[in-house]
């Protein structure tokens, strides 16, 4: 059993989710700025005026940040990329995970930690020797088997390959996420049909869709039924996280810089507690499936293990989209907390909340909260079952809350399909 521990790397999209991951247990996250990520596309990125907060954020958790500038870079793109360094380099930002040379060459003249991206396919000894030269961390590529990954840890500890800091250069795994039907990411399917590349971070995931086959002699057309046949399942360790620790590799990551909060808090929180069951020697099979249950309730398409396992090809989706268990509902935002009484206040402004609800409440500050309404306030009117649109609703809280955040209720989606 190994003796270090292992860093548990957590996607934020944007502060509600940097604070999400903070509350579930993340070592570091990772994150994009502007266009030069490979989550460009997403509505969640954060600007460089966001830089200093995030990294003061970071420190005062005691969790590494982590910038991605892993896209192609064009000519075009030197002066903002080298902005953005020089940005994240002031505001203490931890490393920059990068896969083009220019950002790696400029990276390394600011002094700044870099870690290379799984964009650059690292797949042997002999190129972690290389990369060496730059980086003290390397993302493997995610075709890897077990074996395969612990054969490149067992060598750079045999070799004794560091890196820039003196160190023994580091690997990082994928652990959990959405997987590309490409190699490692590498796809121009996106490029060829919408003219909008994934290797510049705007894939718009054409590949998640159903699709016909047509015979180009006769014309025949056949639709593929029940497969998204170049849409795989997730990928999912947890159930063989032991296998994946005792490889050696150092950094676990989890996908998602494109996902809600209450997805980045899940799904760390279950991983911080396998970590921590493994090396507390009370990790089980068994607790893993309860993990794994827990994580089927936020976004997902199903779960495999990757090829980490020898798997070849991957297993796809049947549905489109999510396979979570259950629905987040928006409902209302905030409206005032009282501290001495710890109770929340809220406006209405959707759909209705009873008492005896399952709510989330969101917020750059607040990350995730998830509670049960034991009684609730209406308006001046005292105890009420119900809250309607334009009411004002209290109940007790025990996490103060702001106005910018957001109330959900959490509902079985299996029951709102039979209502």
């Amino acid at each position: 059993m190994p003796t270090k521990k292992i860093e548990l790397m957590s996607p934020a999209g944007d502060f509600e989710s940097l604070q999400a991951a903070i509350q579930a247990g993340a070592d570091s996250v990772y994150f994009g700025v502007e266009q030069l990520n490979m989550r460009a596309r997403a509505t969640m990125n954060f600007s460089m005026a966001n830089l200093a907060e995030i990294a003061e954020r970071c420190r005062k958790n005691n969790v590494r940040s982590y910038l991605t500038l892993n896209t192609i870079v064009y000519d075009h793109d030197l002066s903002l990329m080298k902005a953005v360094i020089r940005e994240a380099q002031k505001a203490g930002i931890t490393a920059v995970i990068a896969a083009d040379q220019a950002v790696i060459a400029f990276a390394r003249s600011c002094g700044m930690e870099v870690h290379i991206s799984t964009q650059l396919n690292i797949t042997n000894l002999e190129t972690v020797r290389f990369y060496s030269l730059f980086a003290d961390v390397m993302v493997l590529s995610r075709e890897l088997s077990l074996g395969q990954v612990k054969a490149i840890c067992d060598g750079i500890r045999k070799e004794n390959i560091t890196g820039p800091s003196g160190n023994l250069v580091a690997i990082e795994v994928f652990a959990h996420g959405a997987l590309c039907m490409a190699v490692s990411g590498k796809c121009y399917l996106s490029l060829h049909t919408h003219n909008s590349s994934a290797n510049r971070g705007a894939c718009v995931q054409n590949c998640r869709r159903k699709y016909k086959v047509t015979d180009l002699e006769e014309g025949h057309e056949l639709e593929i039924d029940n497969e998204y046949i170049m849409s795989p399942k997730d990928l999912c360790t947890i159930n063989f996280l032991d296998e994946l620790i005792e490889t050696g590799v150092s950094v676990l990551k989890i996908e998602g810089r494109g996902k809600g909060p209450d997805y980045v808090k899940t799904i760390t929180s279950c991983y911080r507690q396998a970590v921590d069951d493994y090396f507390n020697g009370t990790y089980t099979r068994e607790k893993a499936q309860s993990w794994m249950k827990q994580m089927e309730q936020v976004f997902n398409r199903g779960f495999w293990g990757g090829y980490f396992t020898g798997q070849l090809p991957g297993e796809w989706n049947d549905t489109h989209g999510s396979k979570a268990t259950t629905k987040k509902i928006y409902i209302g935002k905030g409206h005032h907390y009282y501290p001495k009484i710890k109770i929340a206040e809220f406006k209405i402004e959707a759909y209705p909340l009873n008492a005896g609800d399952r709510v989330m409440i969101t917020g750059k500050h607040t990350g995730v909260v998830e509670t049960t309404v034991s009684s609730l306030h209406v308006n001046d009117e005292g105890a009420k079952e119900t809250a309607v649109k334009g009411d004002l609703c209290a109940f007790p809280l025990d996490i103060p809350v702001h106005t910018s955040d957001k109330l959900y209720k959490i509902v079985d989606v299996k029951e709102e399909q039979t209502t």
